[in-house]
């Protein structure tokens, strides 16, 4: 049953420890929202740039139940927990599907020694037996939806522990877990079947449907993280360039960085006279915004048409009129 207490704090959980918990701070404190927790002690802290904020640190599977359930209103947590926790009522919103971190796959691992190397070769190997597969597994509503797709006879075996000794122990015939590096499953003679994904995961940040729909203070909060996280990640992805370019006017200037493929900027160069004291040309200034893999291209170029004193100068954020994902928000809570 969905909880909508609009008398309380609105509530951000993130996963209380290890490295997700680590890269959910650093991420926000990217974004200018660092959490602020005088006591390392505590499970509640806050946002001093968010005040209508708590941040609660919780265990990843508690905060999709929290958020799923209404007793949170946000979380940041594994796509791999969402999906497996988020139930059949839409009562759980993702609002950021690629937060930048906490990469993995739930896959299909076997012991090394059998002959299988691909999902079509375990369906094959799995009818051939006198009994179904036993597969354990910590996610059995993601891994029960893969294999009943796939018409894979199977008995899942559902164990919170540790899975990579299963079928050493002899309980399973293989396991369904995350992998990363799988570094893990090579110490214990496992390999991942390379097409068996069951879902890849990533960081995201959710939300409760019906708190957005009902509450206009959590929505504008919804729309603030969302705007920090894309300016962030925009601007991580680009750097800014200035140069130099003698020219008769601003309008040739433009000319000639129109002219080559990367260097038109975001939506075109900015401009500006450079007043010299030594020199009887005129100078312009040229800024431009670069994507970080097409740096040394936009350099090339630049220099290509006369640019000169290039400076390349990290950049904080970027800010668009309106980020897609808050369009998408917006328009489902509209819906």
């Amino acid at each position: 049953m969905t909880i909508n207490n609009t008398s309380r704090a609105l509530r951000l959980s993130i996963p209380s420890k290890g490295r997700l918990s680590e890269s959910a701070q650093e991420l926000l404190e990217a974004c200018d929202l660092k959490i602020y927790k005088p006591n390392p002690r505590q499970y509640i802290a806050s946002i001093p740039n968010l005040p209508g904020l708590q941040v609660l640190f919780q265990r990843a599977g508690d905060i999709v139940v929290g958020v799923r359930d209404g007793s949170v209103d946000f979380g940041i947590t594994g796509r791999d927990i969402v999906e497996e926790k988020r139930g059949e009522n839409g009562d759980i919103i993702i609002l950021h599907d690629r937060l930048g971190f906490g990469y993995c796959d739930l896959m299909l691992a076997i012991p090394e020694d059998l002959p299988i190397e691909s999902n079509a070769d375990l369906i094959d190997y799995a009818k051939q037996q006198t009994n179904p597969l036993r597969i354990a597994t910590k996610f059995p509503n993601l891994t029960t939806r893969y294999l009943n797709k796939h018409a894979m006879p199977h008995t899942l075996v559902y164990a919170e522990g540790t899975l990579e000794n299963a079928p050493t122990i002899g309980y399973a015939d293989m396991i369904a877990d995350l992998v990363s590096s799988g570094q893990t499953l090579r110490d214990n003679r496992l390999r991942p079947i390379p097409d068996a994904v069951i879902q890849a995961s990533e960081a995201c940040l959710v939300a409760n449907r019906k708190t957005l729909e009902t509450n206009p203070d959590a929505l504008a909060i919804a729309v603030q993280l969302l705007e920090a996280i894309e300016a962030h990640q925009r601007a991580n992805e680009n750097m800014m360039v200035t140069a130099n370019i003698r020219g008769e006017t601003p309008d040739q200037v433009a000319e000639k960085v129109f002219e080559q493929p990367t260097i038109r900027g975001l939506q075109g160069p900015t401009i500006s006279e450079v007043y010299v004291h030594n020199d009887t040309a005129n100078w312009f200034s040229v800024q431009i915004i670069v994507h970080r893999d097409q740096l040394l291209r936009a350099i090339c170029e630049l220099r290509a048409i006369g640019g000169s004193g290039v400076i390349v100068s990290p950049v904080t954020y970027i800010f668009e009129e309106e980020p897609a994902r808050v369009r998408d928000l917006l328009a489902r809570i509209n819906a």
